[in-house]
């Protein structure tokens, strides 16, 4: 724009020849910046005042139009010489030039403000004038702190933060929720949440919709996701917040999308919950240890030793002792290993273990039988049906002789006096997790009790 105009008009703008084509536009546009906009001729006398430097100064336009500088009015008088020089010399300067200036507001307040000034050039291409656009300090100061923070958050946040748009989609990715998504920054822009997650992306979508429609929930959220890899898939514990994002130039808020933050607390959720666990464990093994002490018959106390471990650990249970009698290490390895039903939890409906096997007839148990395994090597083993249809899981438990809806297995060796004694095998349906180390402990455990109780049973029918 031309700020070489020296007429004696002074309307907000500075002079305005009528007819003057787009005198209207630029009216517009000065007035509807969000910056305060002066501009100065060759000569130093302002030609352009708009409205924010009204409302930030209180001088109107008509007193500060057509004033050479701002000596004696918008600045002190012992500075209006530096200030006067250091903004014309923009017209002679490459670029734009920053400075802080005090300057002084009509009711004699000072106020301290940030200019960008630069040069106007007229039709020949030599400077006519500077334009200068100001803005307070503190006002500044908030936007680079503002966009500051947002860099800060996509480069070196130590959470994943994600812009979503409107359409449930990432716009923005930091380096976090990338390597957290398992993609790069930019491979993860415009992909549904489908597409990057395995399992929770309707959760998470779910929040998201609601974030548009109501706001922010007054608590992060957390939720539990699998998501893709090279790798494969790895299920994980995000700890999220949301945040509405709106447009700040509309007159109504509308929704431009969700800033998404996480965090991924899966190692500490694993921690509370295996430290949970083992509470239960360790209190039903202390219950079921006060109560087997009250049992006058040994052997009802193995089936109460049983009936506590199988709460929350196992669908079905099963107790085998060896056929021929207890026997130790090593002894009679080459005879084929013959298992008795003690003891087993009801098939069907859930009730107490009963004890079974009176009449001494042998499990038919084919010969590589988890149980008879575990009996050869005096250890734990695990086994599964694997990634099966139904119908070939249901043979393979059928097979071995467990519940037609077993899927995971677990047989521990029933030892007490370095003798083995028979088996213990704990069952699981689809509905659970296959079993694991701490598992196994666990069922260790629980055949210590349960052998315990089994070998003085043999003991006193002996006396």
């Amino acid at each position: 724009m031309s700020a070489s105009r020296r007429s004696g008009a002074t309307d907000e703008l500075g002079p305005d020849e009528p007819g003057e084509p787009g005198s209207d536009l630029l009216a517009a546009l000065l007035d509807g910046m969000d910056a305060a906009l002066c501009a100065f001729d060759a000569d130093g006398v302002v030609t352009h005042w708009n409205r924010e430097a009204e409302r930030i100064l209180g001088w109107t336009a008509a007193e500060a139009v057509g004033r050479h500088g701002f000596a004696g009015w918008a600045v002190r008088s012992a500075d209006a010489e530096e200030v006067q020089d250091r903004l014309m010399s923009a017209m002679h300067a490459p670029g734009r030039q920053v400075h802080e200036f005090a300057l002084v507001t009509k009711d004699g307040g000072r106020i301290l403000v940030r200019t960008q000034s630069a040069a106007v050039r007229g039709p020949d291409g030599k400077p006519a004038g500077v334009y200068c656009a100001f803005s307070e300090v503190h006002a500044q100061i908030d936007l680079e702190r503002s966009i500051a923070l947002s860099e800060a958050l996509f480069e070196d946040a130590a959470w994943g933060v994600v812009l979503v748009d409107a359409d449930l989609r990432p716009a923005v990715v930091n380096a976090y929720a990338a390597r957290a998504l398992g993609v790069g920054r930019t491979s993860a822009l415009g992909r549904p949440l489908g597409e990057l997650l395995a399992r929770g992306a309707e959760e998470l979508e779910g929040a998201l919709t609601h974030v548009l429609a109501e706001g922010a929930p007054p608590a992060p959220a957390e939720m539990w996701v699998v998501v893709r890899t090279p790798e494969g898939e790895r299920r994980r514990c995000w700890r999220n917040g949301f945040l509405r994002l709106a447009s700040p130039l509309a007159e109504e808020p509308v929704p431009l999308g969700v800033g998404w933050l996480f965090q991924d607390v899966t190692e500490a959720r694993q921690d509370q919950q295996e430290a949970a666990l083992l509470r239960f464990r360790s209190n039903q093994l202390h219950r079921a240890a006060r109560a087997a002490a009250e049992c006058e018959d040994p052997a009802e106390a193995a089936t109460v030793h049983l009936d506590f471990a199988l709460a929350g650990f196992a669908d079905h249970a099963l107790v085998d002792r060896l056929a021929d009698g207890p026997h130790a290490q090593g002894e009679d390895d080459a005879e084929p290993v013959r298992l008795v039903r003690l003891a087993a939890t009801p098939a069907g409906a859930p009730g107490p273990s009963l004890l079974t096997g009176a009449a001494g007839l042998p499990v038919r148990y084919p010969e590589e039988h988890p149980a008879r395994q575990c009996v050869r090597r005096a250890g734990t083993v695990r086994a599964e049906a694997g990634e099966v249809p139904a119908e070939r899981a249901r043979e393979w438990a059928l097979e071995r002789q467990w519940p037609a809806d077993t899927v995971y297995a677990l047989c521990a060796v029933l030892r007490s006096r370095g003798r083995t004694l028979g088996v213990l095998t704990f069952l699981r349906g689809a509905g659970r997790s296959r079993f694991e180390r701490a598992d196994t402990a666990y069922a260790e455990d629980v055949a210590v009790r349960i052998a315990a109780a089994l070998d003085l049973a043999e003991a006193v029918r002996e006396r």
